[in-house]
């Protein structure tokens, strides 16, 4: 078994202890007393070092704890030096969530769900499918309140017949580690805490979004918060820079700017539909039909030019009697349109071609495209699909 000192002291940096066993040629190593937290309860397991040795995994297993090196230690006593910024970030997390958890409960009934503490920030999920801005700002603005009182952060143990009251109720038997914020919050946590609120320093909630019928709320605290509210900071003042605007006139510009930019893509669209109906017609004109009644013609355009073949196939396909191909040769792609009177279903002959020569695609009966490996792959395809047929 492996006494857990982070259980009563997570401020604890430094221990000795002894080595119970080595496993994977020592890169595998349990201890009889361990200051590495483990990963669990959504906490990420702690690092540092086992004397020279780096440890890049720390993992429960029940009675347990195995540290991971990534080298070898053959000793069979070990000093532990804990990792201490990663540590108390994760306290500050910790601790945090569970500040909001409990604030979220006091104010709008809503339960914690479960946890998830990323490397950048943390989720909790709700027993509600929405939070509205008005509660995010509440929620913010009570917890970054507790944390100026500076509450007491208290870990005690008690058997789970008499633990009292739980924020979370818990189905665990015997000694339960309970977590207490002063006035606020009890809670069965094995995680490292800090001793105060204070410590938390500020919390942010960035968003909240609706995942599996739950709310998802995204939080940073203490120093991860301050380094994102610098970079969201930093660019929004850049934004402001681009538009020569303050902060505050920021919105209403780029509001302005969208419906401007809506209007102009919508009357882009308008022109380049009547352009394609005008070359559409030019091309009708200037191709002479076939022995079978058909009007072929080939259109080769440059690079990035597939939305307009598109709209010229499209036009082209709806005259009478019409088979347009495109061709675009980098990267190397062909498009088939043909006219509902044509006889032809576009998407069959084009995906028939693209199989011989091992190239992709496909469509509508009235409307296809596919690429092939190389131009002389698109040559192929091109011929056979402005042939007569025979």
């Amino acid at each position: 078994m492996t006494e857990r000192l982070y259980y009563t002291d997570a401020y604890l940096t430094e221990f000795d202890a002894s080595v119970l066993e080595h496993a994977d040629d020592g890169q595998r190593i349990y201890l009889d007393r361990t200051a590495f937290y483990a990963t669990s309860g959504g906490q990420p397991f702690d690092r540092g070092w086992l004397g020279e040795a780096d440890v890049v995994d720390v993992v429960d297993e029940g009675e347990r704890i195995a540290h991971l090196l990534a080298s070898p230690i053959t000793a069979p006593r070990v000093r532990g030096r804990i990792d201490w910024s990663r540590r108390f970030d994760h306290m500050q997390q910790h601790t945090g969530q569970h500040l909001l958890s409990a604030v979220i409960a006091e104010l709008f009934g809503h339960q914690t769900v479960s946890v998830h503490f990323g490397r950048e920030s943390s989720t909790l999920d709700l027993d509600t499918d929405a939070m509205s801005h008005e509660q995010i700002v509440a929620t913010e603005a009570r917890a970054n309140q507790v944390v100026v009182e500076n509450r007491g952060v208290e870990v005690s143990f008690a058997d789970a017949t008499a633990a009292g009251a739980l924020r979370k109720p818990t189905d665990r038997e015997g000694a339960l580690r309970i977590v207490s914020i002063d006035g606020l919050d009890r809670s069965a946590c094995g995680g490292t805490h800090v001793r105060a609120t204070g410590e938390i320093g500020c919390i942010l909630i960035r968003k909240v979004e609706r995942v599996k019928q739950q709310a998802r709320l995204e939080f940073l605290c203490g120093g991860r918060a301050v380094r994102r509210a610098r970079t969201d900071l930093d660019l929004l003042a850049r934004i402001s820079g681009l538009y020569s605007a303050a902060a505050e006139e920021v919105p209403a510009l780029v509001e302005t700017q969208g419906a401007e930019l809506k209007h102009a893509v919508a009357a882009r669209r308008e022109l380049e539909q009547e352009l394609s109906l005008s070359r559409a017609r030019e091309l009708y004109q200037a191709t002479s039909p076939r022995p079978d009644g058909l009007r072929v013609t080939v259109i080769r355009e440059q690079a990035g030019a597939t939305d307009w073949l598109r709209l010229l196939g499209q036009a082209f396909g709806g005259l009478r009697r019409t088979l347009l191909v495109g061709v675009i040769e980098d990267p190397p792609t062909i498009l088939l349109a043909s006219s509902d009177d044509s006889g032809i279903d576009a998407g069959r002959m084009l995906r028939r071609e693209l199989e011989r020569v091992g190239g992709r695609g496909g469509g509508s009966a009235r409307l296809a495209q596919g690429s092939v490996k190389d131009r002389a792959g698109l040559e192929t395809v091109l011929r056979a699909l402005a042939a007569p047929a025979g």
